[in-house]
């Protein structure tokens, strides 16, 4: 069955079912996990562009649509010490939400997937520099071991000498992937200015493509429903667009509202509305009563528009 789409939208199909099994009380909510993502950004003789890929169209979740780098959080660089420069814990844990392990976990996650999908690390020997070229198969061995899991981001920092530059990233935004879906994530959305040396390149083996495009013309692809985003892309790209530099976006982000994103699906004279607070434009109204079955006219099965 398709994915649902309204502008440039992604939502599953199965949205509207489990949304009425929610509203029922027929379905129990999973734990979200915990997760990070980077919106690298540089400046072009157009405006700041901002990295995004594109997942591949295979994918199970949201394949086709265009999103930043980011992934889970790995439990293992909660409580390691490691070199770390710039705010501290305790400051990232207040801005973030949770405690001082966690807010580690989290900044350790945006710098690995970064570097993961990406190829870009925002690291160095030193609090105030940078790693160069990261292109060399020794490098390219330990970014593989980090993809697999087989070595913990805390790990290569201490193995490779270097210090988390967490004085990089700005807290922009958390969304919590709503209840009614079978896969839950709590994001923390970041900021980041491509470092000077540095390069990006496609190291995803879940994008099939790469670009740098100003949040403008991706928000107006969006609107036109030549790119498909889910809500927190769309969300965050619009706010980007109001930034005439990275260092403006940097300068903003600690003025950002950290208070999660969670949509909200409640019954209304007979249909349910779901919504997002904070963010109207990503309302939709699904029919409370079970749809007729999928037409060739109606590929989506009824979810909603």
């Amino acid at each position: 069955m398709a994915n649902g789409q309204a502008n440039g939208q992604w939502y599953p199909p199965e949205w509207p079912d489990r949304i009425r099994a929610l509203a029922d009380g027929m379905l129990t909510p999973v734990t979200p996990r915990r997760a990070a993502t980077v919106m690298l950004l540089k400046d072009t003789g157009t405006g700041t562009a901002v990295h995004m890929l594109r997942r591949r169209t295979s994918m199970a979740f949201a394949g086709g649509a265009y999103a930043y780098p980011g992934g889970g959080v790995d439990p293992r660089d909660d409580d390691r010490d490691i070199g770390w420069a710039g705010p501290t814990r305790a400051w990232w844990a207040d801005r973030l939400g949770v405690d001082e392990a966690g807010a580690q976990a989290i900044v350790c996650a945006a710098v690995r997937e970064t570097y993961e999908e990406a190829g870009v690390l925002l690291a160095g020997p030193t609090p105030d520099s940078v790693v160069g070229d990261t292109t060399g198969a020794d490098w390219e061995a330990d970014r593989a071991a980090l993809v697999a899991r087989d070595l913990s981001f805390a790990e290569f920092l201490d193995r490779r000498g270097l210090v988390l530059r967490s004085d990089l990233l700005g807290a922009w935004a958390r969304w919590i992937t709503p209840e009614f879906e079978s896969r839950r994530y709590d994001t923390w959305f970041f900021v980041a200015a491509l470092p000077e040396g540095q390069r990006t390149r496609n190291a995803s083996t879940e994008a099939d493509r790469t670009v740098w495009i100003t949040p403008a013309d991706a928000a107006a692809g969006y609107d036109k429903g030549e790119l498909l985003m889910m809500p927190p892309t769309i969300a965050t790209l619009r706010a980007l667009a109001e930034c005439g530099t990275a260092a403006e976006a940097l300068a903003s982000a600690p003025d950002r509202d950290m208070t999660p994103v969670l949509a909200r699906a409640r019954l209304v004279e007979g249909e349910i509305v779901l919504s997002w607070p904070g963010h109207d434009e990503f309302t939709k109204h699904v029919p409370a009563t079970t749809p007729t079955p999928a037409t060739p006219s109606d590929p989506t099965g009824g979810a909603p528009a």
